[in-house]
């Protein structure tokens, strides 16, 4: 009995609690069911109100976000310091260290302004047309993807009553949209490459006209330190600056297009509403994404830098094959390349890394979260009509037949298929948001090449110091006035007719090393110089002013034009060609042709340097091979003076030219290019051509030299004279010294 009154008790109570819980949330059920139903109805009465209020509201973050992007492509922005002098490039690398790699700033906008004008030369060109016709199909499959989708509803909503004769209908409609939407994409693919094609080809001419011209592909190499691996640059960092601005421009239209056209249609069928909302929420995770991504501009800039080091390390390599091998050097180069190849891949898997989780991120936001978002944004009109104080809730209450149910499949397929359409193109502006800043990291290194280059090409260089102007400038502190004036001063070239002057030019290397404060000496023609001088004097560097190579930095260079001035280095320069193009360079067969030369003139060239031979030997003149394997060192020096005798200049300057000759094919060639009237100004250590000049220019290796007349004769009796008495001398003093130990030794005993 007391076991019956226990559960008696507990049954009843657990009733009554039960009850007031029940109560308790039907009434909160009602309550928050009153809001919503008094919320809808407030909704439906100031419905107009509240959709202009968000219109104004879409206009005015409009403008603000137009009135920002107009403030950061106009901000004036400090220019990097790019000077004559060597102290400078200090500045300019801080600058670039401050900017901290590519970025969405001015600079950037900047930059495209300047490459766009040259990928795209006006609005009446080729490339115009391209784009015009480009941007009318991306328009074109815009609007037939609206139709797909509300054909799309159309079919499944015809599924949905069972009439069979509309969905067939449906289903022809379908396969005939499909013909002019395939051939649209495949035309948009087709015209994106030769967009591409057509920016680098443009984009490549224009900086093979500046870096072709006069000495600036020297002159970049040489005398700048800003680029060290420009042939990266042009054949590889264009290519994928072209690429990425053409499918930039389908990448980003076409979403953007596509945005805004489905946008619309979404406003009409769901209202600017639940529109809004939708925007809200996209640009809060937009927001987010923004401020989580990774610097791929600044990353994409360091890969390409680093990939510029590892493919110049094994350029080197080839270039250097023979003397690295005789040295059995393979295993340093080794350690060279991998030490590079490692940092290239440590940057790359660092950017893998970055891309896992930010792709992840990404995917789940634009995939997911938006897609949730859109199927509520779709399934709003059709729960919105079961509420309480809705237009058609009687209605729906009484009835649902069949009429409605297909037309609600209907607009809930089409509004869902707009809705993840639209979701895919704002997710496609996100991807393009990261191809931007891609783009802006080749952008700049493109842009780093073209300002380099018209910095060159107007005598403004940055040059790091090495070697005694380094070591004088630690020495005083990093003040080295003196140097660093001559260095940006500039001195002036006049052509003459006939003779070479130097009237006070000093000469120094780019990277400031003084070795002739001021040199001065005359050659007139048929007055040829001899100029000797101990290694790192001046010689080869007073060979490069003159030849054009490197800046006068004061005084006054007289000297015809460079057309009359041939050079001859020690290793001859072999093009890739025929053996006619080898003896002919830098002129081709039409400009031979036009001179009046002929093949059988060009063999009487190489019958003087006793190398005729060679043209039955080698398959002819038009045979082609790769010359600096072919050819021994001996048979490129003769080419080289071959090529001398077929262009016959007035000046020509020899640099150790003739080392690998013998001496009779050396007094023939020397001999032969003065009976053809050409002055020799010749830098050698050999007696044997002493003979052939009358004037010398010695150097003495601490900054001063000596001009005078050249008595061959004589020098060589005198030099002779000096041999014999040094070598004496070096007999005296080992006869005293073993005098000497003699004298000990008889001490000892």
């Amino acid at each position: 009995m007391a076991a019956f009154n226990h559960d008696l008790l507990v049954s009843t109570v657990s009733n009554r609690i039960h009850n007031v819980l029940y109560k308790y949330v039907h009434n909160f059920k009602q309550r928050q069911l009153d809001i919503l139903t008094r919320t809808v109805i407030l909704y439906a009465k100031h419905q107009t109100k509240i959709q202009r209020s968000i219109l104004v509201i879409v206009c005015v973050v409009l403008i603000e976000r137009l009135r920002k992007l107009v403030r950061l492509m106009t901000a004036e922005r400090s220019p990097a310091p790019v000077g004559n002098s060597n102290s400078k490039m200090n500045n300019g690398n801080d600058n670039d260290k401050q900017r901290r790699g590519a970025q969405l700033d001015k600079q950037f906008f900047d930059n495209m302004k300047r490459l766009v004008r040259i990928v795209i030369p006006g609005l009446l060109t080729k490339e115009s047309a391209m784009l015009a016709t480009h941007t009318i199909l991306l328009v074109v499959r815009t609007f037939l993807s609206v139709a797909v989708a509300a054909l799309d509803g159309r079919i499944v909503s015809s599924l949905v009553r069972l009439q069979g004769r509309e969905f067939l209908l449906g289903i022809g409609r379908w396969m005939a949209m499909a013909v002019p939407a395939t051939l649209t994409n495949s035309l948009l693919t087709y015209l994106q490459s030769m967009l591409a094609i057509r920016f680098r080809q443009n984009l490549t001419e224009y900086v093979h006209a500046k870096y072709l011209k006069n000495n600036t592909y020297y002159s970049v190499g040489n005398l700048d330190d800003r680029i060290k691996n420009a042939d990266q640059l042009i054949a590889v960092d264009i290519m994928k600056f072209s690429n990425s601005l053409s499918e930039l421009y389908s990448n980003l239209a076409k979403p953007t297009l596509d945005a805004v056209v489905y946008n619309i249609q979404l406003a009409k069928s769901l209202g600017v509403e639940s529109l809004f909302g939708i925007m809200v929420i996209i640009q809060m995770s937009m927001g987010m994404l923004r401020l989580l991504a990774p610097p791929f501009g600044q990353l994409v800039a360091q890969e390409q830098r680093l990939e510029g080091e590892f493919y110049f390390t094994h350029s080197r390599l080839i270039e250097h094959a023979e003397e690295i091998a005789l040295y059995r050097g393979h295993d340093a180069e080794k350690r060279t390349i991998t030490r590079r190849y490692l940092r290239l891949v440590r940057h790359v898997n660092r950017i893998f890394r970055l891309n896992v989780f930010y792709g992840m991120l990404e995917d789940f936001v634009v995939k997911y979260f938006w897609g949730a978002a859109g199927l509520v944004a779709c399934a709003v009109p059709v729960f919105a009509e079961r509420l309480p104080g809705a237009k058609r809730a009687a209605e729906l209450a009484l009835t649902a037949n069949g009429a409605s149910l297909g037309d609600r499949t209907r607009d809930f397929i089409t509004n869902r298929r707009l809705l993840l359409s639209g979701s895919d193109a704002l997710g496609r502006m996100m991807y393009s948001y990261k191809e931007i800043v891609e783009m802006a990291g080749y952008a700049e290194r493109v842009t780093d090449l073209l300002t380099v280059l018209d910095d060159v090409s107007e005598g403004r260089f940055v040059k790091a110091k090495v070697g005694k102007a380094a070591e004088k400038a630690s020495n005083t502190g990093g003040d080295n006035d003196d140097a660093e004036d001559l260095v940006n001063q500039r001195g002036s070239l006049v052509e003459s007719k006939d003779d070479v002057e130097f009237i006070d030019v000093p000469i120094v290397s780019p990277n400031g090393d003084v070795l002739v404060r001021k040199l001065s000496f005359l050659v007139k023609p048929g007055r040829h110089l001899l100029i000797v001088g101990p290694n790192g004097c001046g010689k080869s560097s007073m060979f490069r002013i003159l030849g054009g190579l490197w800046p006068i930095y004061g005084g006054t260079l007289r000297k015809p034009s460079m057309s009359q001035i041939f050079y001859i280095p020690q290793r001859p320069y072999l093009p890739i060609g025929t053996l006619r193009d080898q003896v002919i360079y830098p002129d081709c067969a039409a400009d031979m042709q036009r001179k009046g030369v002929s093949d059988q003139d060009l063999l009487q060239i190489l019958e003087v340097v006793q190398l005729g031979h060679i043209v039955d030997r080698e398959g002819g003149w038009d045979s082609a091979k790769s010359w600096r394997d072919a050819l021994s060192g001996g048979d490129k020096q003769r080419i080289a003076m071959a090529r001398l005798f077929y262009h016959r200049p007035r000046y020509a300057i020899m640099d150790e030219c003739t080392s690998a000759v013998s001496m009779d094919i050396e007094r023939i060639m020397y001999t032969h290019a003065t009976d053809l009237g050409i002055t020799l100004l010749t830098v050698s250590h050999r007696q044997s051509l002493w003979q052939y000049h009358n004037f010398i220019l010695q150097y003495d290796g601490q900054g001063g030299y000596v001009f005078s007349k050249l008595d061959p004769e004589r020098r060589i009796a005198l030099t002779d004279e000096k041999q014999r008495i040094e070598q004496e001398l070096a007999a005296i003093r080992d006869m005293e010294k073993r005098l000497d130990d003699l004298r000990a030794q008889a001490a000892s005993y």
